[in-house]
Formats: structure tokens, sequence, C-alpha cells
């Protein structure tokens, strides 16, 4: 059996999750608590980090970006980076905004300090860290709403990886109840059509043990 170690909120393990869904491949998900440093975790990854996949057949794949281009390398029946050079550079182009750009300003500042803190026992949240995010998502949001504007999807025409990066920051905060939908109404309107995606549904089932999300945030008509 297909294996994804990950953690709930983690955009990372998030994107794979969507990958693997939308490519139709079954996995286990083994949630990997990375602050308990296991051996045997260690051993697959020696960086302690989520996501990992252990594919059938024993190969062990380390980092989403790695793991999503081996998917795509792996089972090309679905394609997910796009479907020529130019679509496939441009899909790699808005995984990096958000895998790094995003991540950066919204995701760490956010995420890392209301929950990832508080796993590895690092102390309270920064407040001035988490305005910070809250700032920065609305130019996100802008730009997202401009994409999915000139074009069907985020890169294209096809729902991809480019679509399922950009998800799976987004709904990390909104987890946490900080995303400002009501103000960013047409990136709302892309978010539901990517929430309402069967390979989305499983996302709204995860739970953080003592941090229950906001009513809305399994609602696919909030």
């Amino acid at each position: 059996m297909r294996i994804l170690h990950h953690m709930p909120l983690s955009p990372f393990s998030r994107k794979v999750r969507l990958a693997l869904k939308e490519k139709g491949l079954d996995f286990e998900l083994r949630h990997e608590k990375v602050w308990e440093r296991r051996p045997e975790f260690l051993a697959l990854n020696p960086a302690g980090q989520v996501p990992v996949l252990e594919d059938e057949g024993g190969q062990v794949v380390v980092d989403s970006t790695a793991i999503t281009e081996y998917l795509e390398e792996a089972y090309p029946e679905r394609l997910l980076l796009g479907r020529n050079v130019r679509e496939r550079a441009e899909t790699r182009r808005l995984i990096a905004w958000f895998d790094q750009k995003f991540h950066a300003e919204v995701t760490l500042n956010l995420v890392f300090e209301k929950v990832t803190k508080r796993f590895f026992g690092l102390g309270n949240p920064d407040s001035a860290a988490i305005r910070m995010g809250k700032q920065f998502i609305g130019g996100h949001l802008d730009y997202i709403a401009e994409l999915s504007e000139r074009r069907r999807w985020l890169a294209g025409n096809d729902f991809g990886l480019a679509d399922m990066a950009a998800a799976a920051h987004l709904s990390c905060i909104d987890y946490l109840g900080d995303v400002p939908w009501d103000e960013h109404p047409r990136a709302k309107d892309w978010y539901v059509r990517v929430k309402s995606r069967p390979s989305f549904r499983p996302l709204l089932g995860d739970h953080v043990a003592g941090m229950p999300p906001p009513p809305h945030y399994a609602d696919l008509d909030f």
C-alpha cells in the first residue's frame, strides 16, 4: 500500500494529498508528529520533515515538489503540471509563488505562530508576525482573483498543481479563520470551485486537537 506521511495543517502535505487524489491513486495517511523525531521516520527523511511518500514497490520520495514531479512522471495518465511546455512553466512558477512567497509572507506568520509553535514548545505566538501575515494575505487573494478572471484556473484551462498549491496554503489559513473572504469575493469564487472537488473533501475532515476549525471551514457553500 502507498503511504503518505503527513501533518494535517502542513500545506505541503495537503498539496500532495490533492495530487494523489486527482490522479486516482490509493494511499494510506500516516500522521507524523515530527517534533517526536521518531528514528523510523528519520530513516526515511533525515531532515525530519513531511511530506514523505512511500510508493508501491518501496520507492521513498521526500519534499512536496519532488513528490509531485515524481507522481507526474510515474503516473502520467492524469497530467497536473500542464499539457505543453508553456503551461508547465507557468504552473511551476505559481507553485513556487505559493510554496515560497505565500508561505514566507502568510503561512509562516499565521500557521507557524498559532499552531506549529504550540506543538514544538516554542513559546507564545508573536502578535507582530500574526499582524504581518494578515496584512500580506490580501495581496495574494487579489492576485488569485486576477489570475482566475483571465483563465479558467490559475495556470490555464485545466485544474492543476498551481491551484492545489494555492488552495493547500489557503485551506490551512482558513482552518484558523484568518482568510478575509468577504473582502475578496472573486478569490472566494475560485476557492469555492476548488473546495467542491471530490479530491478536496478529505481535507475538510482534518482536525487539530484542541483547535477546532470555524463553522464555515467544511461548508461548501460558505
